[in-house]
């Protein structure tokens, strides 16, 4: 498989989720050189600002020196807006997640919002390229916001975004809803789905959850898919690694 690549993208990373990724990451690790792309959350639903955890922060000081990257993911990752005044609103507010952070920011609110995170990253020493919204929902206000930022790229569920101009660039994901029984039953059946269709695609993305790591159903799909997809022969990067990468390979331009 020339050329093709995974992308291995843990969410919510915060100091009450550490211990949900604690062992697999440690099975991945196991694998061989495997790159991780870590969703950091700088204060998780207002209760853990990550400043304060100094044990956390030298985890993930740790993973980058081995070539793992952090990616600013939302700031509180907890849907504070006013309540929703439409079915279309409640239905995404309140049915697909509870977390939207940045859903119904206007401009202004998502640039301080993308200001506040940015400088959490600064004041740890960490490298910030790219920013992840919480259930990947960004308001228009919060795509402009970002045009104004120093970042490098955005991503939805099925697309990376280059800033400032959101050039979009193919990425299928695969992620699970991990919540009860069912929609663990569900989410495999669809993954084997999409797994097949983009067997071929020559970037894919898993996007997993703390809460697939609480169950050993979710959790063993996982690492078997990771090796399976490595056996097959796709390259582990990280995003920007992967971003670099398409750059390094467009004549007369570096990355």
């Amino acid at each position: 498989m020339s050329e093709c690549h995974l992308l291995l993208v843990l969410h919510d990373v915060a100091p009450e989720t550490w211990a949900d990724y604690r062992d697999f990451v440690a099975a991945v690790d196991a694998l061989g050189e495997v790159p991780i792309t870590w969703l950091v959350v700088p204060d998780f639903h207002r209760r853990q600002p990550l400043v304060a955890h100094a044990e956390l922060r030298r985890r993930l000081d740790a993973r980058l020196a081995r070539g793992d990257e952090l990616v600013l993911h939302g700031y509180h990752h907890q849907d504070d807006a006013p309540p929703p005044r439409t079915p279309g609103e409640w239905l995404m507010r309140r049915v697909y997640t509870h977390e939207g952070e940045f859903y119904r920011l206007d401009q202004a609110q998502a640039l301080q919002r993308l200001g506040q995170g940015i400088a959490v990253f600064r004041r740890c020493g960490w490298p910030l390229h790219g920013f992840v919204a919480p259930a990947w929902l960004m308001s228009e206000g919060t795509r402009l916001a970002l045009r104004e930022t120093p970042l490098n790229y955005t991503s939805d569920l099925r697309h990376l975004y280059r800033l400032p101009d959101f050039q979009a660039i193919d990425a299928p994901g695969l992620t699970w809803s991990a919540r009860s029984g069912w929609r663990r039953g569900v989410s495999r059946v669809v993954c084997a789905g999409l797994a097949a269709r983009y067997r071929r695609a020559p970037l894919l993305r898993l996007g997993l959850h703390p809460v697939d790591m609480r169950h050993e159903f979710s959790r063993r799909y996982w690492l078997a898919l990771i090796e399976h997809l490595l056996a097959a022969g796709r390259q582990p990067l990280t995003k920007i690694g992967w971003l670099d990468r398409q750059l390094s390979l467009v004549p007369g331009v570096t990355a």
